[in-house]
């Protein structure tokens, strides 16, 4: 396990934050709506591991089914991280968008294993066909 400490934030840089994330456990993409929609590619972690660097308020929130908040820059509109408690898929959780770090290198992310999660019919422990992880 090699855990680092990574910088994040939004195309405007109103939202930032730190993030320590292994990427050798790699990310994730999810065919639930909003993740197909945004392209979602993010890498989850325990709530410890994230730090909001910048004020709450400069997001806004956009809340999903009652477990996932997706806070998302006022001025942009960029989603640099969600958070949330889904028991399936082990509880608390904050979700990092992995095209948000900005002090990451390219070969590490293009080396991260990817895993595709069935949030679309919280089957969590099944991945989408391969037909349609083509557009997630």
């Amino acid at each position: 396990m090699t855990t680092k400490t990574y910088a994040g934030s939004c195309h405007c840089g109103a939202v930032k934050f730190e993030a320590d994330i292994d990427l050798a456990e790699g990310g994730g993409r999810c065919n639930c709506s909003i993740c197909r929609k945004t392209r979602n590619w993010s890498a989850s972690i325990k709530p410890a591991a994230f730090r909001l660097l910048s004020d709450p308020a400069a997001t806004t929130d956009y809340f999903r089914n009652g477990a996932v908040h997706w806070p998302f820059c006022k001025t942009c509109g960029v989603r640099a991280y969600g958070h949330g408690d889904i028991p399936e898929v082990g509880g608390e959780f904050y979700s990092v968008q992995l095209a948000c770090l900005d002090d990451v290198d390219d070969e590490a992310l293009a080396a991260a294993p990817m895993r595709y999660a069935n949030g679309r019919d919280n089957d969590w422990w099944h991945e989408p066909s391969e037909a349609e992880k083509k557009f997630l």
